[in-house]
């Protein structure tokens, strides 16, 4: 989740972050080790203390055992030095007991609850470990009521070597003054490393926002970019090698996409001519064969001697100017598709230039209404005349042969914009030609060029306006919105 969040974010903040995150693992690491080369050199100073405390305790107690000859004396005899072997506590500011080799107390001055609680002496199992281990020596970790402590319990020697008994030395240690220092010691480490920290957010600022720069002055690039625009190669001093890189790849992808355009604009118009240069041959054609056959027919017909040679000379005459004017149309249609003229917008009446272009039709097939008396906003009267009428003219011959057409025409003020809608009771449009209803050429007639939608279309985008419908067997309903 947090992988997938950081992601998503900028590469700028992504880089931001990083370095934070980067300082800020290395002050805790610096610390952490900080604080167990702290805590090892405590222990092995305590272990040194020990060893040394330890040795030269021995050495006293060497000294008063050889002074007063007590390596061939009974037990009893050592409490008689009892207050000698105190002095050395004395001395060194040390507790310790030596015990014999059978594990009884010779001199006490402290022990722990375990060696109290075995009747004042070693183990047996305790005493042999200490005499068999090479440097005859254990040292134990104690934790009870009084604290925690190391033991030393080591073999006491003569000169010649042979144990004569095992010394207890207990070690405490004073935690106080290493812990102020190691506290006062990290409080200076956490004010430095805070202010490395502020130091690094500082400068991954500057560094992410030059690091950036250049990728955003990339991207802006690419959001300009466009087929049909006129792009601009991206200039950029002092870039990194990685984004020069890049900004080569995108000003040899300039060059490409110009030379496709161009390539792409010359193939649309070839196409556009082709298609357009198609279509009037096709209806252009429609009228030349019926032109042809009824030249042809009123040449075997034609007689001089007939006495009906008026009758058929006008309607020969007549048939041709039909097809003519059929020509014409053809003609004016492809005129008016293909030189649209700008909108003249001029602050207009909707509501009565709707209502004058549906009088030219008869007045029980239209049915006109609106939710206000007037509503004025910018229009071209002539273009939005003839959107009406060519979507009402296409309603009427959406309805079936020998069917009542009821075709009802709706005004709807909103607080943004106006929704005219134009609903009829034909066979709908089926669902295999829905997407092609505005494109231009095509019909489902049998007469016209299928562009009277198409015109419809373009008046309407260039109103800024849009034109949707909905279908159904019940019939078709196209609403116009218009921006108030």
């Amino acid at each position: 989740m947090i992988i997938s969040l950081f992601r998503r974010i900028s590469l700028r903040t992504q880089i931001f972050i990083s370095m934070i995150l980067l300082v800020f693992l290395a002050c805790l690491l610096i610390l952490a080790a900080t604080f167990l080369q702290y805590q090892n050199e405590s222990i092995d100073y305590n272990i040194f203390r020990l060893n040394r405390k330890e040795r030269q305790l021995r050495k006293q107690i060497d000294y008063l055992v050889e002074k007063n000859d007590l390596l061939k004396k009974n037990d009893s005899v050592w409490a008689s030095y009892k207050e000698e072997f105190g002095a050395v506590i004395k001395i060194h500011n040390v507790n310790y007991s030596v015990f014999n080799l059978k594990g009884k107390p010779l001199f006490t001055s402290f022990l722990p609850l375990k060696i109290i609680a075995n009747d004042y002496s070693l183990r047996a199992d305790f005493l042999s470990a200490i005499l068999t281990k090479s440097d005859s020596r254990i040292l134990e970790k104690n934790n009870d009521e009084i604290g925690k402590f190391q033991s030393s319990y080591s073999v006491l020697k003569d000169g010649f070597g042979n144990p004569y008994g095992v010394l207890f030395f207990p070690y405490f240690e004073d935690v106080s003054f290493s812990e102020n220092e190691l506290s006062t010691f990290l409080q200076s480490l956490y004010q430095i490393y805070l202010l490395m920290l502020v130091v690094a957010i500082i400068m991954a600022y500057f560094i992410s926002k030059y690091i950036s720069r250049s990728l955003e002055t990339f991207r802006e690039k690419i959001d300009q970019t466009g087929l049909l625009k006129e792009n601009e190669k991206i200039q950029l001093k002092n870039a990194p090698r990685d984004i020069a890189s890049l900004i080569n790849s995108y000003n040899k992808m300039i060059d490409e996409l110009e030379k496709s355009a161009t390539l792409l604009a010359r193939t649309q118009r070839e196409q556009a001519w082709q298609e357009m240069a198609k279509q009037v041959a096709h209806e252009i054609k429609n009228p030349l064969t019926p032109m042809r056959l009824s030249v042809q027919s009123f040449q075997r017909r034609f007689s001089d001697d007939d006495p009906d040679n008026a009758k058929k000379i006008d309607e020969f005459s007549h048939m041709l100017l039909e097809q003519i004017d059929t020509m014409s149309d053809v003609a004016n249609a492809f005129s008016d598709f293909a030189t649209l003229p700008k909108p003249k917008l001029v602050k207009s009446d909707l509501v009565e230039i709707t209502r004058r272009s549906l009088e030219i039709f008869e007045g029980d097939i239209i049915e006109f209404n609106t939710s206000d008396k007037e509503i004025r906003l910018r229009l071209d009267r002539t273009q939005w005349i003839r959107v009406t009428t060519n979507i009402v003219q296409n309603a009427l011959q959406a309805v079936k042969q020998g069917q009542q057409a009821k075709i009802k025409v709706s005004i709807k003020k909103g607080q943004k914009n106006v929704k005219i809608s134009f609903a009829d009771n034909g066979i709908g449009i089926p669902k295999s030609i829905q997407s092609k209803v505005f494109e231009p050429k095509f019909t489902t007639k049998s007469k016209g060029m299928g562009l009277g939608l198409g015109i419809v279309k373009n008046i309407i985008d260039s109103h800024k306006g849009k034109i949707e419908y909905t279908t159904g067997d019940n019939g078709t309903n196209f609403v116009v919105t218009l921006k108030l």
